[in-house]
């Protein structure tokens, strides 16, 4: 019987595999031979469903965009996927989620990261279920980081404690790595820390067998997480690398880091670092770390660092003795900015003597305000003007003259640096001790000046006073009669040009009725993208009063906005125009018509949010209100700053000329930009 069975079996092992023989012969012989699967991912701005889907992202028309995720081009797949992350929107995670079993890395990558741009808690758990882990997983690599990073931007504190756990990545699991920290770094842009990420992140950045991308995003991590002290062995290790690190980019990260450890030993790594440091960024950072120690012991290293040759470090050198500065060394100051430092340092000076200077040195205070009054009146330019306002409004009492003589300047910068200084004057910690008699009839002045800047018409104005009445609103609301004038002024706005203002003062009538904020208004789609713009290989040249910058366009990344720049461009618009706002060692923002960050012109145009990271300097981005509400303002990049991804659109880089990016200083003009042809 045993015999039979095995002959049995035997015989259906050879019928099966005849069948088998016969079915594999008809499926050559008798069908077509089947398509190839396509994995390139290919995009071109000219080609005609390129500029059809990206329309649809343009208009948000979310059920056009679905159609494209059924694509057999994996590039279309792409495009429409990555469309997502600019639209935010997390009804579409359920859809987006069929794309993170794609055949093409690429494409999963793109869900991965346009879920997580929705934050919503609910995606974590997909992500996580489409996280490869087995034998694929290396066909899957930017996937994973990317599922890793989106991880970090909605999911909860149990999927923080996952990702701070793994230690399984070895330095040359290079993507892994990226992902594992760039979640930690996203959960710390959420105020979601822990010990354990903290140490992975510490381990990262000391370790210099880790690679060099991995650090950079390590040391962010502790540069933007103010809640992370350090340990004394963790300082030690810091300091090291703060000492010996050839990257100026983890320099300058760790110096800020170490500074919210104050220390003598961390004062020592500070002050050493800054003896031997060439790169003026990494020195503006260790300067605003010295903040957090004894004044005494930094002052010496600070008064130096105000004759550096330097722009940028003088400058943050005169903001430490604003922030920091003593009582009974304040007419020291005042000896100081009368010495040959540039206007910047100067009047930063002159804005420290009016905050530290005590009230009853009358006839110093006396001198010093009359000094800053002919400053203002014969200032070079409006921007040193300014200065010389804000270092009045340290002063209160000048808030009189602050009103009368910046209300009704030609210059909108000058007019909303009026407003500005009278709003630090009504927020000033002790406003009652200082004021003190008259503190209630000085309120009641002030909100009669806001009320009146809201009923100017200058958008400028009216946000900075609307933000002003707002923050102080118990106390301002029972100086208002009536909200009627804040209502036409309201209704007066053009949309989308004032959109800024808009929300300010929409948010601030609402307080005032004791109502809850309202959500900020967005403008409706209304400027299409002007595809004729988009040509091959275009670039531009930005010539500036300190040299020529430049750039090269990302059309396939941020095609709107390459096109909107383009066109103001050819239309002459940036010629002439300022840097109106620089802040040292992060960025140069150009491209306002009145010079003060609140112009516009009657348009406005989309976020283009793609997962390229703010990983380096010269990085181009759009400047906005909030997403979707950018039109012709830009910024420059200093160095990294991750902290942007994900809501500010990057459109260009500096190809040439970085070292004019870095000399530019508030007021220095855009004399023209450029195309190639």
């Amino acid at each position: 019987m045993k015999g039979y069975n095995r002959l049995l079996n035997m015989n259906k092992a050879f019928t099966n595999s005849c069948i088998g023989l016969i079915f594999l012969w008809g499926l050559f012989s008798c069908t077509p031979p089947a398509k190839e699967i396509i994995t390139d991912i290919n995009l071109d701005p000219n080609s005609a469903w390129f500029k059809k889907i990206q329309t649809f992202q343009d208009e948000q028309l979310i059920d056009s965009l679905y159609n494209y995720f059924r694509s057999k081009d994996p590039s279309q797949r792409f495009l429409a996927a990555r469309a997502f992350g600019s639209i935010k929107k997390p009804e579409a995670i359920d859809s987006l989620s069929l794309l993170l079993s794609d055949p093409v890395d690429q494409v999963r990558a793109a869900a991965a990261f346009a879920i997580g741009q929705t934050g919503a808690e609910t995606a974590a758990e997909k992500l996580a279920a489409a996280f490869e882990r087995g034998p694929e997983a290396a066909s899957h690599l930017l996937s994973n980081r990317a599922i890793l990073e989106a991880i970090g931007r909605c999911g909860d504190e149990t999927y923080l404690e996952f990702l701070s756990t793994i230690s399984t990545y070895r330095p040359s699991d290079t993507l892994l790595l990226e992902g594992q920290a760039w979640g930690i770094y996203r959960f710390g842009l959420r105020d979601k820390i822990n010990e354990k990420g903290t140490a992975r992140m510490i381990d990262y950045v000391t370790e210099k067998d880790y690679p060099n991308e991995v650090r950079l995003i390590a040391a962010n991590y502790l540069f933007r997480m103010k809640s992370v002290l350090l340990d004394s062995i963790q300082v030690d290790r810091i300091g090291d690398v703060l000492l010996s690190d050839s990257s100026s980019y983890i320099r300058m990260t760790l110096a800020s880091a170490i500074g919210r450890s104050p220390s003598n030993k961390c004062l020592s790594y500070l002050r050493e670092s800054y003896q031997k440091e060439k790169d003026y960024r990494v020195k503006c950072n260790i300067i605003r770390a010295m903040g957090g120690f004894e004044y005494a012991l930094a002052k010496d290293l600070m008064q130096s660092a105000l004759g550096d040759d330097n722009k940028h470090v003088s400058k943050c050198a005169a903001q430490f003795f604003i922030d920091h500065g003593m009582p009974d060394e304040a007419t020291a100051y005042w000896q100081w900015a009368k010495d040959t430092f540039p206007w910047q340092v100067q009047l930063g000076l002159y804005r420290a003597v009016n905050r530290h200077l005590p009230i009853y040195y009358a006839d110093y205070r006396d001198a010093i305000n009359n000094e800053l009054r002919l400053r203002a009146k014969n200032a070079g330019s409006v921007y040193e003007r300014v200065a010389a306002i804000e270092a009045l409004s340290e002063f209160g009492w000048n808030y009189r003259y602050i009103f009368r003589e910046g209300f009704q300047a030609d210059a909108p910068t000058i007019r909303g640096a009026s407003i500005q200084a009278l709003a630090d004057i009504s927020n000033k910690e002790g406003f009652a001790t200082f004021f003190s008699g008259s503190s209630r009839y000085v309120r009641k002045e002030l909100c009669a000046m806001f009320q009146q800047a809201i009923q100017s018409g200058d958008p400028g104005m009216i946000a900075i006073a609307a933000g002003a009445i707002r923050e102080k609103s118990d106390i301002y609301k029972q100086h208002i009669d009536t909200l009627a004038p804040f209502e036409i002024a309201l209704q007066s706005l053009e949309l989308p040009k004032e959109i800024e203002t808009y929300n300010e003062l929409n948010k601030t009538i609402a307080v005032l009725k004791g109502q809850p904020l309202p959500e900020d208004t967005k403008p409706t789609y209304n400027h299409p993208i002007d595809w004729e713009k988009i040509k091959p290989n275009r670039k531009a040249v930005l010539r500036t009063d300190q040299g020529n910058i430049e750039i090269e366009f990302f059309p396939t990344e941020a095609p709107g906005s390459v096109a909107n720049f383009i066109a103001l461009t050819q239309q002459g618009f940036f010629n002439g125009k300022v840097f109106h706002r620089v802040v040292s060692n992060f960025v140069i923002q150009g491209g306002c018509p009145r010079g003060d960050g609140f112009g516009s012109l009657d348009y406005s145009i989309r976020s283009e949010l793609t997962d390229r990271h703010y990983d380096q300097e010269g990085y181009i981005g759009m400047a906005s209100a909030g997403n979707h509400t950018e039109c012709t303002q830009f910024f420059i990049t200093h160095s990294p700053t991750p902290h942007l991804d994900g809501n500010y659109t990057i459109f260009a880089k500096v190809s040439r000329g970085i070292e004019v990016v870095h000399r530019i200083q508030q007021g220095d003009k855009i004399q023209e930009v450029v195309l190639n042809n």
